[in-house]
């Protein structure tokens, strides 16, 4: 479901990617290792959501979602005869949802097969990295699957870092092949003026994206990383159960182009100022071939309450030009050659803020559990100026 990118979005916001530490230092000898198991992630959240411009009925009625979604993440490592470490990393995601505006597809059933579902995606990725080289070569597998889609996920990169290790390069390149299953509105199922898919078809929609990073310490206060992400889709890219009402009030199924080209480029800056703040921002632009550009900032002042805890404010702000293929109920003419009444890809202009909490003791652990090393605790409100607003907590626990 498309309303589900806001979840990704809030939680990619909320939790950003925290360097791992490294080993300790190399010794004399070597002695045969086995696989151990270097920390264990638990991530879950819950995610709610209302607005009144559900696509499924033509960009007006309920937007009403909930979401709880649950990550479990176990790292295993060993080193080599010549000290390279090897990295294992297997995840395990589930998220449970309803959708009112699914139900909506169908509004004489009691209740479709689409409200409430269930997504599972597993995934394994496997790093190298060559301590004399200062080098990472990693690759990995995913999966996903709920009612009406099963995706393939397979990913490449490569890392180096300068000898001094104030500069980073890494490029990333990720390909995912998905197959849907085709679920039309109810009244349109025998429609036969829609050639572009019938209704329980399966129609493929592939993304490849190749992701540059170029991270650059400046002093010992201040840190920046250049980072660019150009994607490409082809495929079935159109929701055919969102539906569109014309001028004239009559009713088709959703339809869009079957590529579509992106290019997101951002800067991010980490400024340390004294013992206490830290101050995170971030700055993107994207664009697109649907004609959509966007710009997003977002601040996260952070301060350390004590040795081993911090509160942070994270905001962050978008705004986001009209796709050229949207207009809002009523709008379309018949002879458009394509169109949508997804809000998503309408103009607008939306706001997060959040209050998060970390908590970290190596020594005792958190609640005395000496296993569990770090908890993060965080809340984000989300609000668009069309009237979509949601909250999400989540709780995360690192075990070492």
């Amino acid at each position: 479901m498309k309303k589900r990118l806001i979840t990704a979005a809030c939680l990619a916001f909320l939790f950003s990617h925290q360097a791992k530490a490294q080993t300790d230092s190399i010794t004399s000898g070597y002695k045969k290792q086995k696989l151990k198991i270097e920390e264990v992630n638990f991530i879950s959240s819950y995610y709610t959501q209302n607005g009144n411009n559900s696509a499924v009925t033509g960009g007006e009625g309920t937007e009403k979602l909930t979401d709880i979604a649950t990550n479990f993440e176990v790292i295993l490592s060993k080193r080599d005869s010549r000290n390279n470490l090897h990295s294992l990393d297997f995840n395990l995601g589930i998220d449970s949802y309803t959708s009112a505006s699914s139900d909506k597809i169908d509004p004489s059933t009691v209740s479709s097969a689409s409200y409430q579902d269930i997504r599972i995606y597993p995934s394994a990725n496997y790093s190298y990295t060559n301590e004399e080289t200062k080098t990472v070569l990693n690759g990995g597998l995913s999966f996903s699957a709920e009612y009406d889609y099963f995706s393939i996920g397979a990913n490449v990169g490569y890392t180096k870092t300068s000898k001094d290790n104030n500069r980073e390069f890494s490029i990333k390149g990720m390909a995912f092949f998905d197959t849907w299953k085709v679920i039309l509105p109810i009244e349109l199922r025998n429609n036969p003026s829609d050639n572009e898919a019938k209704n329980n078809d399966s129609k493929p929609r592939n993304s490849y994206n190749l992701g540059l990073t170029f991270s650059q310490v400046i002093n010992k206060n201040f840190q920046m990383a250049f980072l660019a992400d150009i994607g490409y889709q082809e495929g079935l890219l159109a929701t055919k159960f969102n539906r569109v009402y014309f001028q004239d009030f009559s009713v088709a199924s959703e339809k869009l182009p079957s590529t579509r080209f992106k290019i997101p480029v951002g800067v991010r800056a980490n400024y340390f100022l004294g013992d206490k703040i830290v101050l995170r921002n971030f700055y993107r632009y994207y664009i697109d071939n649907w004609g959509i550009s966007s710009h997003t900032i977002s601040l996260e002042p952070t301060y350390k309450l004590t040795a081993f805890s911090a509160l942070s404010l994270p905001y962050r702000f978008y705004q986001q030009s009209e796709a050229k293929y949207f207009k809002a109920i009523n709008q379309h003419l018949l002879g458009d050659e394509y169109y949508t009444s997804d809000y998503d890809l309408s103009k607008f202009t939306s706001h997060m803020i959040g209050l998060g909490y970390h908590l970290t003791d190596s020594n005792k652990g958190i609640f005395h559990i000496k296993r569990i090393h770090s908890l993060d605790l965080r809340y984000g409100y989300y609000t668009r100026n069309n009237g979509l607003n949601s909250h999400i907590i989540t709780l995360a626990l690192q075990f070492k």
